[in-house]
């Protein structure tokens, strides 16, 4: 029965491949969790020999691409889905169609109808004028974003629409601060660096900035990898070291950033640039846990919450929105962007805050409606609130 599915599946592909309406195939959920191979993205692509299937296999560290014929790649596929991951999703014009692997090894299909189109040409993506440009970009072709014409690459265009969203927020911001030369930018958790090359040759080549920039990475290898990268790039004051959020050695942080550091990490990146008195804090939450496991609602919200769907969104809206206002409390406007489209990725909020003068009253007034929210959600304490208290209180 599960050979059946998964034939049903390879059939579709061939059939979408061959109307050139497949838009892209995802195959994910490792069988074997220690695997360093994480996913595998498909989508067709024309090179001189023909029509291909373009296979990006994307690990921990770098991304592998190779291209197969139809005939060539389905048996590639088959192996992905019997030996390798328990889950893929095929995006294709006019329907969406997911192929699940239960945990008894039973293999669903479910398909559901979407307005997505299929690209008019498979060579190279018509890019359109962007903050980050692709022209002679080394970092991002050693990244893999782009190949080795300096052309995006077609399954990599929604993270380079990622980059040039990110510095279309923060870019205008940081141009408004007034900052000393040789400003210290904190890059928490850089993982593979996408969005810390861009930040830094935003910073340098569009608003003539002279930054230092350190990415944190807990990974050694992405380190290594990464100063590489720089080395490349002409990048001579942006360096990756490894360390972790909450102890790391740092000078002092002019600007902190934390992206999708995982649920309290986040908390620690914020308690860090509010201590060293950054003028600058962003960060983009993701994994909410903490407090969903302290919600203790009994009031007339209990209903509400007893669909486990909507007590996780809800954790993450206090969460995020008590993140903000103790920001505030602490002498921090801030504001919470959309940081792009959930199509692209569920993980998609931007929390900036900016260093104002603190208003007692203020700081008063909204703690005073933290201890509000906190009693209607029954939650004893959020994270970066007992950070804080570690933190002596300072003359206004």
């Amino acid at each position: 029965m599960e050979n059946r599915q998964i034939t049903l599946f390879l059939d579709k592909v061939r059939s979408l491949t061959g109307k050139r309406e497949l838009v892209k195939l995802i195959i994910a959920k490792q069988r074997n969790q220690a695997s360093d191979l994480k996913s595998v993205i498909v989508t067709i692509v024309e090179i001189k020999a023909g029509t291909r299937l373009n296979f990006v296999y994307r690990y921990q560290i770098r991304d592998i691409t190779k291209n197969f014929s139809l005939d060539e790649g389905l048996p590639v596929i088959k192996k992905c889905l019997e030996e390798d991951f328990l889950n893929a999703e095929l995006f294709a014009a006019g329907e969406t169609i997911q192929l699940t692997t239960a945990s008894r090894g039973k293999i669903k299909i479910k398909t559901t109808k979407t307005v997505l189109k299929p690209a008019t040409s498979f060579s190279h993506d018509h890019v359109k004028e962007r903050v980050i440009s692709t022209d002679q970009n080394i970092y991002l072709r050693e990244l893999g974003i782009l190949n080795a014409g300096f052309e995006l690459r077609h399954e990599m265009s929604d993270k380079f629409l990622q980059i040039n969203r990110y510095i279309e927020l923060i870019g205008p911001v940081i141009g408004e601060l007034t900052l000393p030369g040789g400003f210290h930018v904190a890059d928490m958790g850089s993982g593979k660096g996408y969005l810390t090359f861009a930040l830094y040759d935003y910073l340098t080549g569009k608003l003539g900035k002279d930054p230092v920039m350190t990415g944190i990475e807990s990974r050694d290898e992405l380190v290594h990898l990464s100063n590489e990268i720089a080395g490349k790039s002409g990048f001579g004051n942006l360096h990756f070291i490894t360390g972790n959020i909450a102890d790391v050695a740092l000078a002092k942080i002019d600007i902190l950033i934390a992206l999708h550091a995982c649920d309290t990490a986040t908390d620690d990146a914020i308690f860090r640039g509010i201590t060293s008195g950054a003028s600058l804090i962003v960060c983009a939450p993701c994994c909410h846990k903490q407090i969903r496991r302290e919600f203790n609602v009994t009031g007339p919200l209990k209903p509400l919450l007893k669909h486990g769907i909507l007590e996780e969104r809800q954790a993450e809206i206090i969460t995020d929105g008590l993140r903000a206002m103790l920001m505030e409390a602490q002498g921090y406007q801030t504001r919470i962007f959309e940081f792009i489209s959930t199509e692209h990725t569920p993980k998609n909020l931007l929390i900036v805050g900016k260093r104002v003068p603190r208003d007692a009253a203020a700081k008063e007034k909204i703690l005073e409606n933290i201890s509000k929210i906190k009693d209607l959600y029954g939650i004893r304490q959020h994270y970066l609130e007992g950070l804080l208290e570690q933190v002596p209180p300072q003359a206004d």
